[in-house]
């Protein structure tokens, strides 16, 4: 979760003004939040998520406390790669998430012979994360779900309109899908070469080579 401080200051001779951060990593802005505590020159002070709520240093203690057990700051590249001769379409998703104050990366791919086009390929490609996502327990999380589909990623986050009748019926799967696991998303759209990971477990599961795995990133 990202979050801004805002903060009343009172000056030593009384004078108070409004303060507010740039955004950061909710466990960043509780190391902030404490020191400025400890300058006395604070007068009230809580942050505020993206969806506006707003959150006590206590309460906020009290979540990341919370969700250190749980899979957190959770990032879901994904990619669909459609084969027009043979209508076959291959789905790749990596999930790189934090547990126990450690990093972890979650690689899946799929292979469908059911859709009918590149678009409805990666929206498939992004549910596929959606359901690894539920098999990791995930939920009342922020998740930022990243990809180089223009489609998906504008349909998605309201900027374009889904007209086609199966691509809408897919956004309303996900919006269905991410409300019952109380997910807040966030669409990133980011250029082929970022997602070349997503795009190569696609282009796997459609050469018939299934990935399954995950694995501890170990910091060199």
């Amino acid at each position: 979760m990202h979050v801004i401080i805002e903060w009343t200051y009172k000056a030593q001779k009384g004078a108070e003004t409004v303060l507010r951060s740039e955004e950061m990593p909710a466990a960043q802005a509780l190391l902030l939040a404490e020191d400025m505590e400890r300058t006395g020159r604070v007068k009230s002070l809580h942050c505020i998520d993206r969806q506006d709520t707003s959150w006590s240093l206590k309460e906020l203690k009290a979540y990341l406390k919370e969700i250190d057990t749980e899979p957190h700051n959770i990032t879901v590249y994904f990619d669909g790669g459609f084969d027009r001769a043979t209508y076959q379409s291959g789905l790749g998703c990596a999930i790189y998430y934090e547990q126990n104050g450690k990093p972890y990366r979650l690689r899946q791919n799929s292979f469908s012979s059911e859709l009918k086009s590149n678009n409805e390929a990666e929206y498939a490609a992004l549910y596929l994360g959606i359901v690894e996502l539920e098999l990791l327990n995930v939920h009342h999380l922020p998740v930022c779900f990243t990809g180089d589909s223009q489609v998906v990623i504008n349909q998605l986050s309201g900027e374009w309109p889904a007209l086609e009748k199966n691509l809408s019926s897919w956004a309303d799967k996900i919006d269905a899908k991410l409300e019952e696991l109380s997910i807040q998303p966030e669409y990133k759209l980011i250029s082929r070469k970022e997602n070349s990971e997503a795009d190569r477990l696609a282009t796997q599961a459609l050469n018939g080579i299934d990935i399954t795995g995950l694995k501890e990133i170990v910091k060199e």
